[in-house]
């Protein structure tokens, strides 16, 4: 049950503004209702000392694996299901403990997880789901072993990834076709797919083009159709081109594109979804895959100078994979980017700029409503920081020290303040 929350004495920074301004908030029927310089007139309600503390909205990750971080690939290909679920609900509350009340879950087996949360059964936050992630047969997607004939040569039977929901493999426009519209079905908020190599990937290089324009083009259409977006893995310029001129919303990554290809973006207004990689964020089985993850890293200062001189609409992300331990360190992402932004910049960018980009799933939207703002109407996702973030915004690389209030839809997860009724 949402809970009537009052919470005086806070410096309020809004999402959108800069400048911040010291006041109250009133929570009810987990929306912000009123918000005031000066003191706001309530009854039965929890009210909360704010003691000046920094208020602000909360965390969004748009490009988080719920299901994905928090196990093993070992996991993913030969564990009990049952299993891998149980540890991706402990970590959906662990991360809203991280003071992410909203995350885009960027492919994989989240829709029961996604429910759970929903209902109450669990605590975790928001989830936009994609749904298995679309790949073509030997692309990034596809984790098959080697002695596996691939469809339409065995004809029939799905693979464990596909039976799970973590990866389905799609080839030609009636697969990717069925398999965009099959996520769908099962409530997904927008489509992902892979478009290009990657780093894990056991099949593909780097530099590859996955999908055809018209295979690419197969899924927007799907995902227009019913109000929503595809978007898409892609490190490379001639894969984020054909899948711009496929219709794409969305570019996952894009650590190696060059000038022309982004200045197609911001022509197309397609949203660049990036991650601050450094070398430590991942340490890969053989040399081949170190060597693909090195590059990565060493394209991401290009990409973000390019971004900011085209001035594209840019998200954030930290897309943790396969690495239990790792999950803990999402927080760190955000002070990574102090290299290229302003803690305004990224503070805009991590609740109000990603949240514009969720909202992109049109009528497909789970949680209609504003987030990743303060202010009246919108949906009461806030987190106090002990300490001014616009100031220091490192603060919320320590969620557990320095974030001291966590509420998503006016229900509060967590409360280091004293309040009284």
């Amino acid at each position: 049950m949402n809970q009537s929350v009052l919470i005086n004495g806070v410096l309020i920074f809004d999402g959108i503004n800069e400048k911040v301004i010291k006041g109250n908030v009133l929570v009810e029927e987990g929306r912000i209702q009123k918000i005031s310089e000066l003191p706001i007139s309530a009854e039965g309600v929890t009210v909360i000392d704010g003691k000046g503390k920094f208020l602000m909205p909360g965390l969004i990750d748009a490009h988080w694996h719920s299901y994905m971080s928090c196990n093993t690939m070992m996991d993913l290909l030969t564990a009990d299901d049952a299993y891998t679920q149980f540890k991706a609900g402990h970590e959906a509350g662990k991360t809203l403990l991280r003071g992410f009340t909203t995350i885009r879950d960027a492919g994989g087996p989240v829709f029961g997880l996604k429910r759970a949360i929903d209902e109450g059964i669990l605590s975790g936050p928001r989830i936009y789901p994609s749904g298995s992630i679309i790949s073509q047969t030997g692309g990034h997607g596809d984790f098959r072993a080697v002695y596996e004939e691939p469809r339409p040569f065995d004809c029939c039977g799905l693979t464990h990834t596909e039976e799970i929901g973590a990866a389905i493999i799609a080839d030609g426009v009636d697969a990717v076709t069925v398999a965009a519209r099959n996520n769908l079905r099962l409530g997904a908020s927008q489509i992902k797919l892979m478009t290009g190599g990657g780093v894990a990937s056991l099949y593909d290089r780097l530099e590859d083009t996955q999908y055809f324009e018209e295979e690419i083009n197969a899924a927007v259409k799907a995902a227009e159709d019913v109000g929503t977006y595809v978007m898409v893995h892609v490190y490379v310029p001639r894969a984020i081109s054909r899948a711009i001129h496929a219709g794409v919303k969305s570019i996952e990554h894009g650590h190696l594109i060059d000038e022309p290809t982004m200045a197609l973006i911001a022509e197309k207004d397609v949203w660049l979804s990036m991650q601050p990689f450094t070398l430590e964020d991942n340490q890969y089985p053989t040399k081949e895959q170190q060597a693909k993850h090195e590059m990565v890293v060493h394209g991401t200062d290009s990409t973000y100078q390019l971004a900011k001189k085209y001035k594209v609409n840019l998200a954030w992300g930290t897309d943790l994979l396969f690495n239990p331990a790792n999950t803990v360190n999402e927080n760190k992402g955000i002070g990574k980017l102090q290299k290229w932004f302003s803690n305004f910049e990224i503070l805009k960018m991590v609740t109000h700029d990603n949240a514009e980009l969720l909202a992109l799933s049109g009528s497909r939207n789970p949680y209609p409503g504003k987030l990743g703002v303060i202010e009246e109407g919108a949906l009461a996702d806030l987190i106090l920081v002990e300490g001014n973030a616009l100031e220091n915004v490192t603060l919320l690389e320590n969620p557990e020290k320095n974030i001291l209030l966590i509420m998503k839809g006016g229900q509060i997860y967590k409360n280091t303040l004293l309040s009284s009724e």
